[in-house]
């Protein structure tokens, strides 16, 4: 093992596990090859067939008798429901699991639960960044878990991330992360339509974004949403529909304390049923 960083701590980088990735849409499989180009990936699957994988396999239970560490980053807490119970029976005390699909609290408690009674190690490590972070290897992983599973896991999420914090239990790993979605939601729902009200008193994008450069409202999301929303070219970072699913399990812990969620959730579902579902989130302008 050699010495990494996590965030300011330093952490042992993993050369001695072999992972497998379940699910490879748009983050897992920039993972994956991530994983592949450091000498780790020994398998990966996804639900539905992708071309040009690297180390693919029958099946999910497949992935598990290869891996010493399984990550799992699939759509939905149904879709992960669906991985546990493919790869139960074949988990025992020397693997891991690390959960980063975004789901809610009770369902990350329940599947820590299952993996832990096979004699496996689970870590919730939701996480923040969107394709270009990973490709960067800049995402941020949100831990939950105990020892000795936390350990491990930050040994292999160093070869993907720049930071990785230990938050707590599983269950407010999950929470944290659906809080800093409703965050950057309603945040990209507030850009669009402060643009939109720019453009209808006449003024250029040009001009609105580079004085807002300027102000302290400035941040890297609206340098990573400026290039979309001035071309209306929508290539996912982050899909409607995939936002759609996180705000509504948001909403839905949150319950009266989110108004500008449920107003935000309310967008999203406009845009999924306009056809945008599959397009990246700055999309909300077209529904303005």
């Amino acid at each position: 093992m050699i010495e990494g960083a996590a965030g300011n701590e330093a952490v042992k980088v993993a050369l001695d596990e072999r992972v497998g990735v379940i699910g490879l849409g748009i983050i897992g499989s920039v993972w994956a090859a991530n994983y592949a180009a450091d000498g780790l990936l020994v398998a990966t699957w996804n639900r539905s067939p992708k071309s040009r994988v690297p180390r693919p396999v029958a099946d999910a239970s497949a992935v598990a008798r290869a891996s010493t560490v399984l990550h799992i980053v699939v759509s939905d807490p149904s879709a992960v429901e669906q991985v546990l119970s493919a790869i139960e029976p074949e988990l025992g005390p020397t693997q891991l699991v690390i959960q980063s699909t975004t789901i809610d609290p009770e369902s990350a408690t329940a599947f820590a639960k299952r993996v832990k009674a096979r004699g496996a190690s689970y870590v919730e490590a939701p996480f923040m960044g969107s394709r270009p972070a990973a490709e960067q290897r800049k995402t941020v992983f949100l831990m939950g878990g105990a020892e000795p599973g936390v350990g491990r896991a930050l040994s292999v999420l160093a070869h993907l991330s720049s930071v990785r914090r230990l938050v707590g239990s599983e269950a407010q790993a999950a929470a944290l992360k659906l809080s800093f979605n409703l965050h950057v939601a309603i945040t990209m729902q507030g850009l669009c339509e402060s643009l939109r009200l720019s453009r209808q008193s006449g003024l250029s994008d040009e001009d609105y974004f580079e004085i807002l450069r300027g102000t302290a409202l400035w941040s890297g999301f609206h340098s990573l949403k400026e290039p979309k929303l001035r071309s209306g070219e929508y290539a996912p970072q982050f899909s409607i529909k995939h936002m759609l699913k996180d705000v509504r399990l948001a909403t839905g812990l949150a319950g009266a304390s989110a108004p500008l969620g449920v107003a935000v959730r309310a967008q999203l579902a406009l845009a999924s049923d306009a056809g945008l579902s599959e397009e990246d989130m700055s999309a909300l302008i077209e529904v303005l």
